[in-house]
């Protein structure tokens, strides 16, 4: 598979997150650790797909920082997505344990304007808008 027939697909896969993401305003039916999960999925196929369209090997990570850096090392500037490294630990830490009662609650729209923010600045590098 290309890098950017492969990178079209992670921006496919992305946008099921971001659409679920759309049902999830109600607190009291989704947790913040099953919405934060999908906030943190989407954005790392969003960095993902850029980086294969880029040409760039990246790691088997969740870890969005990393993800981020290694954009920034081709000359992205991402600091207008530097909120999505708190999602990191919605990956892995907090989908096996509570994030805590003394948290506090998740900016569900922040969230959800993060990760369609990047979606925009991906499809706009790739050209895979379409259906969008």
């Amino acid at each position: 598979m290309s890098d950017a027939k492969y990178a079209r697909m992670l921006v496919e896969a992305s946008k099921r997150d971001i659409e679920a993401l759309k049902g999830m305003d109600d607190a009291a039916v989704f947790a913040d650790e099953i919405f934060g999960f999908h906030v943190q999925q989407a954005a790392e196929k969003l960095l993902k797909a850029w980086l294969a369209h880029s040409g760039e090997t990246y790691p088997l990570t969740h870890d969005l920082e990393l993800l981020l850096s290694l954009l920034q090392k081709r000359g992205v500037d991402a600091t207008d997505l530097s909120g999505l490294t708190d999602y990191t630990p919605y990956a892995v830490q907090f989908r096996y344990e509570a994030i805590g009662f003394d948290s506090s609650p998740l900016d569900r729209q922040a969230g959800l304007a993060l990760v369609e923010s990047l979606l925009a600045q991906v499809q706009l590098r790739i050209g895979g808008s379409e259906g969008a």
